[in-house]
């Protein structure tokens, strides 16, 4: 499989300059080929991060696809000449393959969250959209040792899902999909709180406030002590770093 995305580098990530229809275009064609590999859903948060650690931005070099998540970068994509650049959240990737999941006959594998959500998830997605869900596993707060990290990727292996959903959250989930690239038979996609929003857990913004790159204001209030320093601090230094031309 080569690669033929277009990618614009934007505080040293290599950022896939892409909208919704090439990215399921680029999935759907090549997903076979793509088992093994990783999508990453790349925002200002995890540029920044990855801007201030060098081990984590070659983790996101790594994806097969960096995707602009964040309406900034999608921004910035299009005013470097990526005419067709458009934001493309987890959420929304995520809507879109479960709509077309029963026609392609796409089976899926949850990581992440808690046994609870997990359970709530899979109530939702079987009935909206009759998602085969091949699997689902909520992994303890800590590490997992050697032993317990073999044992259940030999469950998602088994599970033989095309799809496996990686909800660990920033910079977790990126860390354990490069870990373990290669090793898994299906394509990994790490959608932070992905799992939350289908599961009816924390609402999206309106279309407005997305729009208008607004959505971290309002995941900044329903979630204001956990969220605040994250914002002040990477946003403006986002902002910092770009208007300094780095």
């Amino acid at each position: 499989m080569k690669k033929r995305i277009p990618e614009c580098e934007i505080l040293g990530v290599r950022i896939a300059a892409v909208n919704m229809e090439t990215v399921l275009s680029f999935i759907k064609k090549n997903l076979r080929e793509l088992r093994g590999q990783y999508i990453c859903v790349s925002n200002v948060h995890t540029t920044v991060m990855s801007y201030e650690n060098k081990k984590y931005q070659r983790i996101q070099n790594r994806a097969v696809l960096a995707l602009p998540d964040g309406k900034p970068l999608s921004v910035i994509c299009r005013k470097r000449g990526f005419t067709e650049a458009d934001r493309v959240t987890g959420p929304d990737l995520m809507k879109e393959i479960f709509m077309c999941s029963q026609k392609y006959g796409y089976t899926h594998y949850f990581y992440g969250s808690t046994p609870e959500t997990l359970e709530l998830l899979r109530k939702k997605l079987s009935g909206e959209f009759r998602l085969s869900i091949a699997g689902m596993y909520a992994p303890p707060f800590r590490e997992l040792t050697e032993q317990e990290d073999a044992g259940i990727l030999d469950k998602i292996n088994k599970a033989e899902a095309d799809f496996i959903w990686v909800g660990l959250g920033a910079p977790k989930q990126e860390k354990w999909m490069y870990e373990h690239r290669n090793k898994v038979n299906g394509l990994m996609i790490g959608v932070g709180a992905g799992f939350d929003y289908f599961a009816g857990n924390i609402k999206r913004a309106p279309v407005w406030m997305q729009k208008c790159s607004l959505e971290w204001l309002y995941r900044l209030c329903q979630e204001p002590r956990r969220l605040f320093k994250r914002y002040l601090y990477t946003n403006l230094k986002f902002l910092w770093l770009i208007m300094t031309g780095r």
